[in-house]
């Protein structure tokens, strides 16, 4: 079974969270984060944030927010748009 790299398995990571891996990737996954410390620390550090943001309930922003941060996102896709 060929080995994955950190980068192949950073690429497959939600998909394993979330249990939509096939099962010999899960097994390639799995092998991984044993063999590899810093893999299972990130992998680790984001099951415990899923489960801490599930756990609680959602808080609505401040209209003055809400509408600065999409003047961010909607500046951030022009930008990357002229990139292109």
């Amino acid at each position: 079974m060929p080995l994955l790299t950190c980068k192949q398995f950073l690429e497959e990571l939600s998909d394993y969270l979330d249990e939509k891996s096939d099962p010999e990737l899960r097994q390639k996954l799995e092998q991984h984060i044993s063999d590899c410390p810093n893999c299972w620390v990130i992998c680790d550090t984001t099951k415990k944030t899923i489960q801490v943001y599930k756990g609680m309930d959602p808080v609505p922003l401040a209209p003055e927010i809400h509408d600065r941060l999409m003047a961010a996102l909607e500046q951030k896709m022009a930008r990357k748009d002229l990139k292109v």
